[in-house]
């Protein structure tokens, strides 16, 4: 495309010399480039339009360096918006007539996208490998700020290219808009999965209906010399590209290319936040099955997982969850893989949003163990909370091909934590939930607190009721007395503190109290009792004493 058609198409003018010779106007135009950067030298590769808004241009002499690298570069021609100063500096304009540089004025009311896609648009027929080069220096530009969407975008509007970056489950993970409908991104993560299980030379041609993808796995930074598990293949990333590639020519095969280490940039990106994360989230684990205080538990947290998650010093809202599998024949699922999966399963955008960066996972034994950032509660709005249902119905979709016929997989929740003193009962709850799940026949089951109390009611019915009268007697009559004779309310408070599933501030500001107040009356019950409260099975027979009683 050259400079004259450029003006004539978008209704643009020359300022930079209003007399240019005709085979200034002639020049060819093979790339696009849009910065405010000083010095965007190392972007430059020749035959430019370089579209700049001036936030870099501050007082008169800031233009001579600015267009001396791109004269340097081999420039076909600059274009300013008018935006940020009115008009074109008169700076740039000497500037630009003494390096001979064409320089075009862009009215506020034009966008630079607008811009960029005409020109990419007139480009296609005659160069694509030259947006093999745009697609390169926008990847280098966005790499480690906005990822692969912006460019993903760019190749939407400008070639009408659709392209997705999916998981192995079929989630989406960039790409254009609208996202492949659910069933066609499922269907094509598991061709690709066949495919690479087949040693299949990639990139693997699908054809879904009347439409032709190509799908390009995207590698990530694994070592390669370390043994492949289940969970790396859940981990994988793949390329969809709408096309038939048995016979596409060399230059789309760079672009494409391009696009798959665009790609990359962004899968070691994520993958080195994720070793951190999940790093952190063992020391998490540990320091909550320790014998640490629970007072300390906030001090020693602040340092550790939760303020990395959530990249604050203060104790986030989250939810505990633990998993784990068995094939028959085989032994338990891998917990690394169990543990990718239910990340594949949480990440969501629903009432609830979860994005990968909200997850920290670790492994206890044969059992997955993951701590999920949810949102904080708005008044008048109900509390925010994982939905057990609709992760079971998530996990049941994309668990086939790795149970097998017969496989299972169970996985208890907990109660939102929104203080750091909730973190051990909220774990509590979760492995007890599994628990229960574990006992259900379905092949994925999940399970949360409420199913805890209603497991608990349902079972009562069962036991005779002198029996379940004893129980409560023996367990709660102590109390009673005691709160009959010195006139305090032991019971009510330890009532009020179950209703608060054990968080002390919740159940301190219920009655009215001192968290230090309540600690006390909480001690004095455990030694009335001689039962300890942190315990779950403890809080869980107090629970059933007092459906009984």
């Amino acid at each position: 495309m050259r400079i004259r058609e450029l003006l004539d198409d978008m209704g643009l003018f020359l300022v930079a010399d209003e007399g240019a010779e005709d085979d200034a106007l002639d020049r060819e135009v093979g790339a696009v480039l849009t910065t405010d950067l000083a010095d965007p030298g190392r972007f430059l590769a020749g035959g430019e339009l370089v579209l700049t808004g001036l936030a870099w241009w501050r007082e008169d002499g800031d233009a001579e360096s600015f267009v001396r690298v791109l004269d340097r570069a081999g420039v076909t021609v600059l274009a300013a918006g008018e935006a940020e100063h009115g008009l074109v500096p008169d700076d740039l304009v000497r500037a630009c007539r003494r390096h001979g540089l064409p320089l075009i004025a862009v009215d506020p009311d034009i966008s630079f996208a607008s811009i960029t896609e005409h020109v990419l648009r007139r480009l296609r027929p005659r160069r694509v490998g030259s947006l093999a080069a745009v697609v390169e220096r926008h990847r280098r530009l966005l790499t480690g700020r906005s990822g692969p969407e912006a460019v993903l975008e760019l190749l939407q509007h400008s070639l009408g290219l659709d392209a997705h970056v999916l998981s192995a489950t079929g989630r989406r993970i960039a790409g254009a808009r609208p996202p492949l409908p659910a069933r066609t991104a499922t269907a094509l993560a598991g061709r690709y999965l066949a495919a690479r299980d087949a040693r299949e030379a990639a990139p693997h041609p699908v054809t879904m209906g009347e439409r032709h993808y190509a799908l390009v796995p995207v590698p990530g930074t694994t070592d390669p010399s370390a043994e492949r598990e289940e969970s790396a293949e859940l981990g994988d990333w793949l390329l969809v590209v709408p096309a038939d590639t048995s016979n596409r020519p060399a230059a789309d095969g760079e672009l494409l290319d391009r696009i798959v280490e665009l790609a990359v940039d962004a899968r070691s990106a994520h993958e080195r936040t994720k070793v951190a994360l999940n790093d952190l989230a063992r020391q998490l684990l540990d320091l909550l099955d320790s014998s640490v205080p629970p007072a300390e538990i906030p001090v020693r947290l602040s340092s550790t997982a939760q303020a990395v998650v959530s990249r604050k010093d203060t104790w986030q809202r989250c939810q505990f969850v633990v998993a784990e599998g068995e094939r028959p024949g085989t032994g338990p699922i891998p917990a690394p893989a169990l543990r990718v999966l239910l990340e594949e399963a949480l990440v969501q955008d629903g009432p609830v949003p979860v994005s990968s960066q909200d997850i920290a996972a670790t492994v206890d034994g044969d059992r997955a163990v993951l701590f999920v950032l949810v949102p904080e509660p708005v008044d008048g709005l109900p509390e925010p909370a994982l939905d057990s249902v609709a992760l079971q119905r998530r996990l049941a979709a994309v668990l086939p091909r790795w149970l097998g016929p017969t496989g299972s997989v169970s996985v208890g929740v907990s109660s939102p934590v929104g203080a750091a003193d909730q973190a051990r009962p909220a774990l509590d709850t979760a492995r007890t939930a599994l628990r229960i799940a574990r006992d259900h026949p379905d092949r994925v089951t999940v399970r949360g607190p409420d199913d805890l109390t209603s497991h608990i009611l349902t079972l009562l019915p069962l036991i005779p009721a002198g029996t379940r009268r004893a129980f409560a007697a023996r367990l709660l009559g102590p109390l009673r007395d005691h709160d009959s004779r010195h006139r305090t309310d032991l019971l009510s408070t330890l009532e009020t503190f179950l209703e608060c599933d054990a968080s002390w501030t919740a159940c301190a500001a219920r009655l009215h109290l001192h968290v230090n107040s309540l600690r006390h009356r909480i001690a004095r019950i455990e030694q009335i009792t001689g039962r300890d409260l942190a315990r779950l099975e403890t809080r869980l027979d107090f629970l059933a004493a007092l459906k009984a009683g």
